[in-house]
């Protein structure tokens, strides 16, 4: 139980004996949390304690919530870590895990207002669109939408991009160095084609990545948004 006379904040102690339970498996993965109500009634606190508490959990990804549903235990987790300036490829490469994707589009279109700020091109200019459903150990992983001014690299498609790496080629093929990139992660509910291509069971949360990749000019050469499977991944990123 809570000890009320303890320095040690109510929704520390509380999140502390929930991550108790889930860590020796008194709180099973998908088992569905008591209500704030009954927490509330359960451990004598306030419902700002427990939303604290369970604010703390969701945040390290021992939870999540279904709207309308409620709150779960969520699946233990890979840690993955998103460098900077490394691949999807690259960065499963390094834990091991054979990678392959699965080409569902890849077409050269014209920059819309969207698009043109994103990769600071005129409006209309070619932009290389690369739809990409990535594959570890032959496990749906993540949805990648990927958009790079063609004027930079010129012919890309001819590439092979559904078993390679994408940076590979841009540094190894077009000579570009790349210098920084600006990443952004929020949490998201699957929407209806996520669900269908990443095989996962509705409702499901997934972890969305936007990602702008600068070269050393400070022009942009790529600007990618994926979307992760929110029940196996923990996405952070890395300053290094």
């Amino acid at each position: 139980m809570l000890d009320k006379s303890a320095s040690t904040p109510l929704y520390v102690q509380l999140a502390d004996l929930l991550r108790e339970q889930i860590s020796d498996d008194r709180l099973l993965p998908d088992t569905r949390l008591p209500s704030e109500r009954d927490l509330c009634a359960c451990y004598g606190v306030s419902r700002i304690t427990v939303r604290q508490a369970l604010d703390e959990l969701m945040h390290e990804g021992l939870i999540y919530t279904c709207v309308g549903k409620g709150t779960y235990v969520a699946e233990a987790k890979l840690n993955e870590e998103l460098q900077p300036l490394s691949s999807f490829t690259e960065d499963m490469r390094r834990r091991g895990i054979a990678t392959s994707s699965r080409i569902l589009e890849s077409q050269i279109i014209s920059a819309d207002d969207f698009l043109a700020t994103r990769l600071q091109v005129p409006r209309g200019a070619e932009v290389v669109k690369l739809h990409r459903l990535r594959l570890g150990n032959g496990l749906p992983i993540a949805i990648q939408r990927t958009y790079l001014p063609h004027h930079l690299c010129p012919g890309l498609l001819r590439y092979d991009l559904a078993s390679g790496s994408l940076f590979d080629v841009l540094r190894s093929e077009y000579h570009l160095v790349l210098s920084r990139a600006d990443t952004g992660i929020e949490a998201a509910l699957a929407q209806p084609e996520e669900i269908r291509l990443l095989q996962i069971s509705a409702p499901a949360a997934v972890l969305i990545s936007e990602q702008t990749t600068y070269l050393n000019t400070g022009a942009v050469v790529e600007w990618v948004r994926s979307v992760f499977r929110g029940d196996r991944y923990r996405l952070h990123t890395c300053s290094c």
